[in-house]
């Protein structure tokens, strides 16, 4: 799938969107990628895991690892595609681990996945975890990279389905606030996730 195929069907699932969001970081933004609007359809996400696993088909991947929520849905279709086994990681105790017995033989090779990253913060710690526990991080595979090129894995390469620039503002520098227009306010916790 092309970039534009990619945003396209984001469009189209109404998982990006426009508005006035308050982001998990507190800052506001006029767009906002819902995630779950397009993980919630099978085909969709059976589509994008594909074109996620097309990347990296050569690279003898044997376990495709997400972290939990979203990365799971993400995990488990790009395994699928790959033809390997897929698990993820959760929080315990606000570290990232992985439970309910999984595990990785010694020189695994992993390719991790993510749906919209931002600082990359997640991605990091789920490398330390297949690194603790003897895998090796071949790669990571990303649906959205809203980065702005910053999200970096060191020696870990990675590939994005769709590269976004977002703008943020603080809340007191906010041309939407100075413009009155409301906030829209999405994901569980109230606040989006861009």
């Amino acid at each position: 799938m092309t970039e534009a195929e990619v945003k396209e069907l984001l469009v189209e699932s109404h998982a990006i969107m426009d508005g006035h969001f308050v982001l998990t970081s507190g800052l506001h933004s006029p767009h906002y990628v819902e995630k779950f609007n397009v993980l919630q359809k099978p085909e969709y996400t059976e589509k994008l895991c594909k074109a996620m696993a097309e990347k990296f088909k050569d690279a003898n991947i044997e376990t495709v690892v997400g972290p939990m929520t979203g990365g799971i849905l993400l995990a488990h279709e790009t395994g699928k595609a790959l033809g390997t086994r897929a698990i993820f990681t959760e929080r315990v105790d606000g570290k990232m681990t992985f439970r309910r017995g999984f595990s990785l033989h010694e020189g695994e090779r992993c390719l991790i996945v993510e749906d919209i990253v931002t600082t990359g913060g997640s991605i990091k710690e789920v490398i330390e975890v297949v690194k603790a526990h003897g895998g090796i991080p071949v790669a990571v595979s990303m649906l959205v990279d809203r980065s702005g090129g910053k999200a970096n894995f060191g020696d870990v390469p990675c590939e994005a389905l769709l590269h976004m620039n977002v703008e943020t503002y603080k809340p007191e520098e906010c041309p939407l606030c100075k413009q009155g227009i409301p906030m829209t306010k999405r994901g569980s916790t109230g606040k989006a996730n861009v």
